[in-house]
């Protein structure tokens, strides 16, 4: 069963941003937003040595950390090659302009 949790409206989140939401069961998650306006959730550290991804740049479907230029892919968490690693990902969602979260 999904439990999908509103988190804000989209306007709150700004394009090529992110939003960081805290979760006690799974720590910081950061909730970004393309220049598509779809969102994805990772939590916000990256795998390499937690630096906060929330806090990075925002290209495509990629965020690149703000520590050591990890790139991590937002709609898996997967860093990319020639870097491995993961951030766990959390599906997200936008309807009727409000974004929605599922832990």
């Amino acid at each position: 069963m999904t439990d999908w949790k509103r988190i804000c409206p989209l306007t709150d989140i700004p394009v090529l941003g992110s939003r960081v939401v805290k979760s006690e069961k799974h720590g910081d998650i950061a909730i970004f937003r393309t220049s598509d306006d779809e969102v994805f959730a990772v939590h916000d550290k990256c795998p390499h040595k937690g630096g906060p991804l929330s806090q990075g740049i925002v290209h495509g479907k990629i965020v690149t950390c703000p520590l050591h230029s990890w790139k991590i892919e937002l709609d898996t968490g997967n860093a990319v090659a020639p870097d491995v690693g993961c951030s766990k990902s959390f599906a997200a969602r936008v309807e009727g302009g409000e974004v929605f979260l599922s832990v």
